[in-house]
């Protein structure tokens, strides 16, 4: 029997939950402990987990830019790629809710000195990068994570029982290097959910790790269109 779209939504709002929660967990929770690149692979490591657990159910998007980018490439239905995407936002902003909760048992936390693991620029960045730089960088970080969830997919690729973990360590390249940048989103459904408790500059500039990363995702499916077709 095939796999229903309500089952596939299922999956993908759990491997969202898992990848918001343990990524933006990372940072809330254990950020000073393990700094800029424990919480880098804890992204990465949520994506392979989560490729293994659920990807023969959805293909484990977890990712509207994901799931937009591979529609623009026929790989998915409408239908499909709507539900995927409610599905993806839904886990984010319970992942989210739910880290919220567990972080306020620390006495001495707080929301505006601590935050929820929410992507920003300018004041909001790290390194306090400014906005146009952060939705470049937005842009092309999604684009190469893009080319690797094609590449690494394709009916092409000899190697495709190992897309997860390649899709994995290059989830946790791009938070090495971008982390200090905005925090890296490179997908809407984690920025959303921090972004709904937080507010203020977290909401004002949740477009860019809207527009960014759907952008990116875009143009990452036409750059792998470019030679491989599949």
């Amino acid at each position: 029997m095939g796999v229903s779209l309500s089952q596939k939504c299922i999956a993908e709002f759990f491997g969202t939950f898992v990848l918001v929660f343990m990524g933006c967990g990372s940072a809330v929770l254990a950020g000073t402990h393990v700094g800029f690149l424990g919480i880098a692979f804890a992204f990465g490591l949520s994506v392979v987990t989560m490729a293994y657990a659920v990807g023969h159910i959805s293909g484990c998007h977890l990712n509207p830019a994901i799931t937009i980018s591979l529609w623009s490439t026929g790989k998915i239905s409408g239908k499909d790629a709507g539900g995927y995407i409610v599905a993806q936002i839904i886990g984010g902003i319970v992942a989210a809710a739910l880290l919220y909760f567990i972080a306020q048992g620390k006495a001495d936390y707080s929301l505006a000195a601590n935050g929820l693991g929410a992507n920003g620029v300018e004041d909001g960045s790290p390194d306090h990068y400014s906005l146009i730089s952060g939705l470049i960088a937005e842009i092309v970080l999604t684009a190469i994570f893009l080319v690797v969830v094609h590449g690494s997919t394709s009916k092409n690729n000899g190697n495709s029982a190992f897309a997860g973990l390649a899709i994995g360590l290059c989830l946790t390249m791009i938070h090495i290097v971008g982390i200090p940048v905005t925090g890296v989103s490179v997908n809407p459904a984690r920025s959303i959910g921090p972004a709904l408790f937080v507010g203020g500059g977290a909401i004002s500039h949740l477009w860019v790790f809207i527009v960014g990363p759907i952008v990116g995702g875009l143009l990452g499916g036409g750059i792998w269109k470019l030679y491989d077709k599949n």
